[in-house]
């Protein structure tokens, strides 16, 4: 009987189907070996759907098929693992239903056994048929917006009476053009009227009467459109004219009525989707002898005198609203005058448009960006940094104000300012303590620059294109030509950023030239760079101290360098030592430079230093910094340059400082005439 019913299930679907036939395992029905493998894979036509019927299953069980199995795919995704033995029932109800593909897609079988068996298995065997797809009863996005009829391979549309099929072959409208030119009255209504109007309709009714008449529309008061939430249009009816197109019009309020529409030449619009079941409209119009002019002349903007009509040769003035002006003859303004004439058309008739802000002027840098595109009245747009070694300075939204300018949340009419962050590295600190010093880690004090000729010194990053040094490092530099390096703690490591001076400018204070010097008073100096640096985790400003801040007796802080260490040489390795600042007393008990002449200490000065520890030769220029290193607070600022000092050998472990708080205000200031020079 289990034959017979099998025969027939064959016989039926060859006779429906037009590619069908049996799929097995390797040596089935006798048994598979070990390692026996099987790759299979069709495809069903456009509009077909191919499935796979097993009508056998007998294969080693195991947990999740993992020994052998045979998968089943569905255009590559995989769809049904089977392994074990099923018998007939069980593959009809919980297996074969499931293997179908999408309409025109494909299946894949991918059979594998292992090395071995208990006993042999006989394997599988299906029945693979393709099928026509019926699009109309199970594809929902069959797309016929009334009637679906299925065909082998496809399906077609078809429409209720009054309707026709649109060139898409899908859609069903109702053709409600019509061209009424000529007519001076006549009625106009929604498709369908009284009853529901049409789904999917794109009407279009053209009235045109003498240029000396004009068209009067009278709405009914059974106005019914739909409409959606907050009022929104989803069918519309749009009156057309040569001044523009009024609405659109929907819900349950008509246009107002009579509708005078001060032209000769109307169009009517009515659009509507596929859903829905509302009434639609019904006016008739007329003509009407003397044309006059209407009330509204342009959007965002009032007349005055104020009049419900105009007749020809009145002359209004067209005021436009806040933050809306016209352009005429490439001039500005926020109002014009205009005469009716006997066509019932202004002259002049100009448009209100919204103020125009534009895009702000940006920094070439491309550091400071703006997000936002729309540049009109009450548009607005909103300032970031592109990078988080900056910090935004000042309000980040700004508005298009009436007057054209770009206006902050806060009132403010300038743009902000992307600052570089500073003294702020990106690595933790180590303690530790040049001379006497320890060696410092990548990034620990990423501001310090290194000077190699013409001769050795340091120099402190403040930001992405100055720095500052002692002015006796440079006052030799022919021209603006210096190279400094950034980046680095091994001088031996190729990988660092090398950085080429613009410009050098030495205090004028300080005095250039001197043999045998015995003042180093003003002993600082700015360096431009010759185009930006890009900041990273090695290469970081460092902040400048508030202006006129001093130092406190015993306050610690951090001198670094690559100069001379205690083995009476030039360090490899950027170094650091932890110091205190020394008292007024013992700074102005300073070291003789020859036998009869005493080094000169000044207001612009401190020192300081620590038993073992102090800045050496060829680390001047290099920064003095608090708090100290070790202490673990940030932001750490630049309070003192390496100026001058007993020689090191000497172990007197006492150093000067150029005061970097007192010449605050002439770095801002010689950094601002060149930046705006």
């Amino acid at each position: 009987m289990l034959g017979l019913s099998l025969l027939l299930l064959l016989l039926f679907h060859s006779a429906n189907s037009t590619l069908l036939g049996w799929v097995n395992s390797p040596g089935y029905p006798s048994g598979y070996l070990p390692h026996a493998s099987l790759n299979w894979s069709r495809c069903a036509p456009k509009g077909h759907t191919l499935s796979i019927r097993f009508i056998h299953m007998d294969m080693e069980d195991s947990q999740d098929c993992e020994n052998d199995a045979v998968k089943v795919f569905s255009n590559g995704k995989l769809i049904s693992v089977l392994c074990g033995e099923k018998d007939f029932e069980e593959l009809h109800s919980a297996v074969n239903p499931f293997l179908v593909s999408s309409p025109g897609g494909c299946l894949s079988l991918a059979f594998h056994s292992d090395y071995s068996n208990i006993k042999r298995h006989t394997g599988f065997t299906g029945f693979y048929t393709v099928q026509d797809f019926d699009e109309c009863e199970h594809d929902p996005d069959n797309k016929c917006t009334q009637f679906c009829h299925n065909v082998i391979g496809g399906y077609h549309c078809s429409c209720r009476h009054g309707y026709q099929l649109a060139t898409d072959k899908h859609t069903c409208t109702v053709s409600c053009s019509e061209d009424l030119s000529g007519l001076r009255k006549g009625a106009i209504s929604s498709p369908f009227w009284p009853g529901p109007y049409a789904e999917n309709a794109n009407c279009q009714y053209t009235l045109s009467v003498a240029p000396h008449l004009q068209l009067e529309l009278h709405f009914s008061e059974h106005f019914d459109v739909e409409d959606g939430t907050g009022g929104q249009c989803i069918d519309a009816l749009r009156i057309e004219t040569h001044s523009g197109t009024l609405g659109p019009f929907c819900g349950h309020t008509p246009p107002p009525s009579p509708f005078l529409t001060h032209s000769h030449h109307v169009k009517i619009h009515f659009t509507s989707d596929g859903f829905g079941t509302n009434k639609g409209f019904n006016f008739h119009f007329k003509t009407r002898g003397t044309k006059v002019c209407p009330a509204k002349i342009s959007s965002h903007s009032t007349v005055t005198p104020q009049k419900p009509e105009y007749h020809r040769g009145q002359t209004v003035t067209v005021t436009c609203d806040l933050g809306y002006v016209v352009y005429t003859q490439g001039m500005q303004s926020t109002e014009y005058k205009t005469t009716c004439q006997s066509t019932g058309i202004w002259t002049p008739t100009n448009r209100c448009e919204p103020v125009d802000c534009g895009f702000p002027e940006l920094p070439e840098d491309s550091i400071l960006q703006v997000v936002g595109s729309h540049t009109h009245y009450n548009d607005q747009i909103q300032f970031k940094c592109s990078s988080n070694y900056y910090t935004l300075e000042g309000d980040d939204t700004y508005t298009c104000s009436a007057s054209g300018d770009w206006v902050s949340s806060g009132g403010m009419k300038e743009m902000p300012k992307c600052t570089p962050v500073c003294g702020r590295p990106d690595t933790g600190s180590s303690a530790g303590r040049i001379w006497g010093g320890e060696n410092a880690t990548l990034g620990e004090i990423p501001w310090n620059l290194l000077i190699e000729e013409p001769s050795r010194g340091g120099a402190s990053l403040i930001n992405d294109q100055w720095a500052v040094t002692a002015a006796h490092v440079v006052e030799n530099v022919e021209g603006s030509s210096l190279r400094l390096y950034g980046g680095l703690v091994d001088t031996s490591n190729n990988n660092v950023v090398v950085m080429n001076s613009e410009r050098i400018i030495i205090h004028p204070g300080y005095t250039t030239g001197t043999n045998e010097r015995i003042n180093y008073d003003n002993d600082i100096a700015l360096i431009r760079l010759a185009s930006r640096v890009n900041f990273g985790p090695n290469l970081l400003p460092i902040c400048l101290p508030e202006v006129s801040s001093s130092l406190a007796e015993n306050e610690q802080g951090t001198v670094s360098g690559w100069g001379f260490t205690e083995l009476r040489r030039k360090s490899t390795v950027l170094k650091y030592a932890q110091i205190g600042v020394y008292s007024l007393t013992e700074c102005e008990n300073t070291p003789h430079r020859t036998p009869n002449k005493r080094m000169i200490f000044t207001n612009n000065m401190f020192c300081a230093g620590a038993f073992g520890k102090d800045s050496c030769l060829q680390d001047s220029g290099g920064p003095f910094f608090v708090p100290m290193l070790s202490a673990g607070n940030e932001p750490y600022y630049l309070s003192g340059i390496v100026s001058w000092g007993s020689p090191c050998r000497q172990k007197k472990y006492k150093g000067y400082y150029t005061k970097v708080a007192n010449y605050v205000d002439w770095i801002k200031e010689t950094i601002n005439e060149v930046e705006t020079s």
